[in-house]
C-alpha cells in the first residue's frame, strides 16, 4: 500500500511546531511514497495586522497575520530542501490557500509561483467572522449554528467556482469544533443539496477533495469529510482524492493515512492522487 501525506505544516505556519527540514526527515523515516508541505496562506490575513487596523474588529486569530510573507518564505525553503533531498524523498512544494475570495489579489499572487506542485483550497472562516476554532458554540442555539454552516458551505461553493486550486481541503472542517470539542450533534443532511453542488463544480473542473485524517486523532473521531461524502464524491464521478494528516508537528505526520487509504478504497477509488507541477499523479492504493 502506498503511503502519501499531502497536507502538513511546518513552523512557517504560525500554529505549527517543526521546521521544513525536520518534517522532511520524518517523512523519509516513515518511508512515504510522496510528501507535501502545505503551509498556511490564509488570504484574509495577507498583510501584517497593522495594515488592517480598524477593519479587524471581531477577528481573534491575530497570529495568522502576514501570510503573504510567511507563505512565500515557506515556498522558498521548500524549494531549497527539495534539491537537498532529491533522490531521498518525493517531496512536493505546496500551500494551503485559505479564504482566497477574501483577498483574490493575494491568492492569485501566491499561486502564480511556478515552483508550486500542489494547492489545497480551504475555508476556515466566514467573511467578517472568526475561524470556527475560536467560536463559542455554547452561547449559540442550533438556529445560529445552522446559519453559520449555511454561510460556510455557500462561501465554499463560491470558492470552488473560482477554482484556482487542486483539491478542496477538509470539507466538514467546522465539525472538528462543533461536534468534536463541544459535543453538539449536527445533521449534515440538511446541507446535502449544496454539498452536492460543491462536488458537481469540482468534478466538472477536474478538481478533487481530500480525506483529512486529523479528526481521527482528535475528539471528533472521524475524517473530514466522513465516509458517506467520500463515497458520494466517487459515485458522482469524482476521480481525484488526496489524503493528508494535517500534521502540525513531526509526531503527527503520516497519522491516519492507512485509514484514509482504506476509506478511499471502500468508497470505490482505485487510486490516490498527489500533484506535481499542479498536475495530478495517480497512484494505486
Amino acid at each position: 500500500m502506498n503511503y502519501i501525506d499531502c497536507h502538513t505544516h511546518s513552523n512557517f505556519s504560525p500554529d505549527a511546531k517543526d521546521s521544513v527540514e525536520d518534517m522532511c526527515l520524518r517523512a523519509i523515516d516513515l518511508g512515504l511514497s510522496a510528501y507535501a508541505i502545505t503551509d498556511h496562506c490564509d488570504c484574509n490575513f495577507w498583510y501584517p495586522a497593522e495594515h488592517y487596523y480598524k477593519t479587524t474588529v471581531g477577528v481573534t486569530d491575530l497570529m495568522m497575520y502576514g501570510s503573504g510573507k510567511y507563505a512565500a518564505d515557506s515556498i522558498n525553503e521548500q524549494l531549497r530542501l527539495k534539491e537537498k533531498f532529491s533522490g531521498k524523498l518525493n517531496f512536493l512544494c505546496g500551500i494551503e490557500l485559505g479564504q482566497p475570495l477574501q483577498n483574490i489579489d493575494g491568492a492569485e499572487k501566491i499561486i502564480s509561483n511556478s515552483v508550486l506542485d500542489f494547492v489545497i483550497g480551504s475555508h476556515h472562516q466566514n467573511t467578517g467572522k472568526d475561524d470556527f476554532y475560536y467560536m463559542k458554540y455554547e452561547k449559540m442555539d442550533l438556529m445560529q449554528i445552522d446559519f453559520l454552516l449555511n454561510e460556510y458551505f455557500h462561501e465554499m461553493l463560491d470558492m470552488c467556482k473560482w477554482g484556482k486550486f487542486d483539491v478542496l481541503g477538509h470539507l466538514t472542517y467546522p465539525l472538528r469544533y462543533i461536534c468534536g470539542d463541544y459535543g453538539i450533534k449536527i445533521d449534515l443532511r440538511k446541507y446535502d443539496d449544496i454539498i452536492r453542488e460543491i462536488f458537481k463544480v469540482l468534478i466538472e473542473d477536474g478538481k478533487g477533495i481530500e480525506i483529512n485524517t486529523s479528526g481521527l486523532r482528535q475528539s471528533y473521531g472521524k475524517t473530514f469529510p466522513e465516509f458517506n461524502y467520500i463515497k458520494q464524491f466517487h459515485d458522482m464521478g469524482g476521480e481525484i482524492i488526496s489524503i493528508g494528516s494535517d500534521a502540525h508537528c513531526t509526531s503527527d505526520l503520516g497519522k491516519g493515512i492507512d485509514e484514509g487509504n482504506r476509506l478511499a478504497a471502500e468508497a470505490g477509488f482505485k487510486y490516490i492522487t498527489y500533484f506535481r507541477n499542479r498536475k495530478p499523479v495517480f497512484v494505486k492504493i
